[in-house]
């Protein structure tokens, strides 16, 4: 009878990627937007500032993303292709070290000799990669999925204020964008946390305080020099 079972850990990179893209798109466009408005702008500059900050935003974090992730890809290859070669000079010694390894981890000298010796034959290289490296399928890094992941998760937290900019006057802007703004970065939080297994309030009431903490000092700088404008 098979076993399986779906464990949080394999979420962690696209979790990671949509939870900060969202959390990004929400923060930043609700504060240039607040800032904006506060300087005294009509509103069809409000809603250009926020387009604006939204396709920068999406572009910022897909480049940000593919960069970091391929730096770490990079290094990946890198010590994997170390290690390859070490494997054919010397196997007799990474052998030993892999042994070592599993010795670490409570296993008699002996049996910890056997397993590398059956891992090794199997597939040297992933096992080292593995328990040496600490490189598996779940933390490989994929920079094409962290990127489009991040864009996207961006321009839909990004699209939530500019949907409320759309569908308020002038007059309410500023707390209909403030007020639903620090309800979806609760709903946010909440969600992220479910789906990591982690507490829903914490997590809510901490990506809420720092929207607000961004959105107050931004509207406050909008205030300050958008007087006598």
């Amino acid at each position: 009878m098979s076993h399986f079972e779906q464990h949080r850990t394999q979420r962690i990179g696209w979790l990671r990627a949509a939870v900060l893209g969202a959390n990004d798109g929400i923060v930043s466009t609700s504060s240039l937007i607040l800032g904006v408005a506060a300087a005294g702008a009509d509103p069809k500059s409000v809603l250009i500032a926020g387009v604006a900050g939204l396709v920068a935003g999406a572009m910022s974090m897909a480049a940000g993303e593919y960069v970091s992730v391929s730096s770490q890809a990079d290094t990946e290859q890198a010590d994997l292709a170390i290690e390859s070669e070490e494997l054919a000079t010397a196997p007799g010694e990474e052998h030993a070290e892999l042994a070592a390894i599993y010795v670490e981890r409570g296993l008699d000298p002996s049996l910890a000799a056997k397993v590398a010796t059956q891992l090794m034959e199997h597939d040297a290289l992933g096992a080292h990669a593995r328990d040496e490296l600490g490189i598996s399928e779940i933390s490989t890094a994929r920079p094409i999925q962290a990127a489009f992941s991040s864009a996207g998760a961006f321009s839909v937290g990004a699209g939530l204020p500019l949907l409320i900019t759309l569908l308020f006057p002038a007059s309410r802007l500023m707390w209909a964008v403030s007020g639903s703004s620090l309800l979806f970065l609760a709903l946010l939080g909440a969600l992220a946390a479910k789906a990591g297994g982690a507490p829903a309030l914490v997590a809510s009431m901490r990506v809420a305080f720092w929207g607000a903490l961004a959105m107050a000092l931004t509207a406050g700088v909008g205030a300050l020099f958008g007087v006598g404008v």
